[in-house]
């Protein structure tokens, strides 16, 4: 089964595309953002530590998103394959995660980059209508992509796994070339 990590801007589809593939191939997605959101929502200790990072639109600090990474991949499901949404976001973590997935035994098999331009994210994520979705949120979050998550996917485009997708077009275009990309590109 797949072992797939999808990588892009907030907004650039990487979450709608994730849950087609699940719901096709059966296989587990983990979210940074989504486990945030849910120790948020329960009121974790460490929920309530990356709220405010979240709210400010910065960054959750590596411990905390790696931790929470690592015991979902541990999970039975995750053996068989799995997507990673969104997750890693720095360098750092990109490193940590190699390390864990090369313990565990599940070594990524393919790296695909969502590519859609600013103005389509902005628009995208104003429409979602999340309470952190505010335009100022919206310029900070895409800066601080710029700045953190940009270097991995220089990280990974040297990799033979790596792939890029144009995500700035219709989703069943895009669906169409992200199953071929997995169909075609994974053992």
């Amino acid at each position: 089964m797949p072992r797939i990590i999808l990588l892009g801007p907030p907004g650039a589809g990487k979450g709608t595309q994730a849950d087609l593939v699940v719901e096709k191939l059966g296989i587990p997605k983990f979210s940074s953002g989504d486990l945030l959101r849910m120790a948020v929502k329960e009121g974790t200790p460490l929920g309530l530590e990356a709220k405010a990072y979240m709210d400010r639109g910065d960054l959750v600090p590596d411990q905390v998103v790696i931790g929470l990474i690592e015991e979902q991949l541990r999970q039975p499901g995750a053996a068989q394959g799995w997507i990673l949404d969104g997750f890693p976001r720095t360098v750092a973590q990109a490193e940590a995660l190699d390390q864990t997935l090369e313990k565990l035994g599940q070594p990524w098999e393919r790296v695909i980059f969502f590519d859609v331009p600013d103005e389509a994210i902005e628009q995208r994520l104003l429409n979602r209508g999340r309470s952190d979705d505010q335009p100022e949120v919206i310029r900070h979050r895409l800066h601080v992509y710029r700045q953190e998550t940009v270097p991995v996917v220089h990280f990974y485009q040297k990799s033979e796994g790596f792939a890029h997708l144009d995500g700035n077009r219709d989703p069943a275009a895009v669906h169409a070339d992200m199953m071929a990309l997995i169909g075609n590109g994974i053992p």
